[in-house]
């Protein structure tokens, strides 16, 4: 049985649901990806017949497959956001995110905030102490669909299947299945959510991995795979349409046998970005920031990491793909990320 004590969140939650007004038109802007998808839906659950209506509203395009899969599963009622129809609605809600998360969200009058992540130091909920603002930043958390699943259970409402799903595969996205975050609460919130859900349509979008489109991108990161030192490769591609194919080869390659570390690189809208996925026994988040520090942003975890940077800051004359191989093997490289293990 999923038991929990009233927490914050939901003993708050619970008597400011008696202040709603039941004219008031409501949008949840969310940036949006598993987690803050299902979270809208339980938000959008818990608001039914207590304010006039609510509105699901994206900043960012859907492009990864599993997220497009999710949507169209289950039938998810999110749409583009344009800032010329702000003034239809009388409140807004921000879930998964915080204003300094995109600048999108930093005029916005919220009046609720729901996240899991680390409260961000200049957030509209510590700026003047704003007391019109409900903020409920939990970061030990491994999700925000956890919140919204104790803030369910806490309010007696039972979830329907689709909502027991989305909030099911938030989670595991965040957590990525437990492995990367998450504790107990998170745990015991999949287990009550477990079951609720539809396994078949969870199955649907976990199979959700690849377009179609994607395929040939496949075929030319096979023939393009070299071999680097401690058991890792290097993948060159050409430019690509979105860093989601970067990431997607980069997992699929983490499945092959003896392969320690794997990085994907490709150029997005002039920029170069590449995609380091690890087993652990070499820090990828060090190999990055050794590689590409001077030339962009770079870091990460020890077993996933990224850097980008602008494809104008490569020296004249030399491809892409031989820049990052040279970095790659270069000496000094190996040394700072011997440097990080050690540390």
């Amino acid at each position: 049985m999923y038991t929990h004590s009233h927490d914050n969140i939901t003993g708050k939650l619970k008597q400011w649901l008696l202040e709603l007004n039941t004219g008031s038109r409501w949008c949840v802007l969310i940036n949006a990806d598993p987690d803050a998808m299902a979270s809208a839906m339980a938000l959008k659950r818990i608001f039914l017949n207590k304010v006039h209506s609510m509105d699901i509203m994206r900043v960012n395009e859907v492009t990864r497959p599993d997220n497009l899969a999710m949507i169209r599963y289950l039938r998810i009622p999110v749409k583009a956001w344009n800032a010329e129809n702000q003034d239809q609605y009388t409140h807004f809600a921000l879930l998964d995110s915080q204003p300094p998360h995109n600048k999108v969200f930093e005029d916005i009058p919220f009046s609720l905030i729901i996240d899991h992540h680390p409260l961000v130091r200049d957030c509209v909920c510590v700026k003047k102490r704003a007391t019109s603002v409900h903020c409920h930043i939990r970061p030990e958390f491994g999700a925000t669909s956890t919140m919204m699943s104790r803030a369910l259970h806490a309010l007696r409402i039972r979830p329907t299947p689709r909502l027991a799903t989305a909030l099911l595969y938030g989670i595991r996205t965040d957590t990525a299945v437990f492995e990367r975050s998450g504790g107990e609460m998170d745990f015991r919130a999949y287990q009550w959510l477990s079951r609720h859900a539809d396994i078949t349509l969870l199955r649907r979008i976990l199979r959700s991995e690849y377009l179609r489109e994607w395929l040939p991108i496949f075929a030319r990161a096979f023939a393009s795979l070299t071999n680097s030192h401690h058991g890792g490769a290097y993948a060159p591609l050409h430019t690509v349409a979105s860093a989601d194919v970067l990431v997607a080869i980069a997992d699929f390659f983490t499945r092959v046998h003896g392969l320690r570390w794997i990085a994907v690189s490709g150029v997005v809208d002039k920029k170069v970005i590449v995609v380091f996925r690890g087993d652990g026994g070499q820090d990828v988040g060090c190999m990055a920031a050794a590689c590409f520090h001077d030339v962009g942003t770079a870091g990460g975890h020890p077993n996933l990491a990224r850097a980008e940077f602008a494809l104008n800051t490569l020296p004249k004359g030399i491809k892409v793909s031989d820049f990052i191989l040279q970095r790659l093997q270069s000496k000094n490289m190996r040394s700072s990320v011997a440097a990080c293990a050690i540390s």
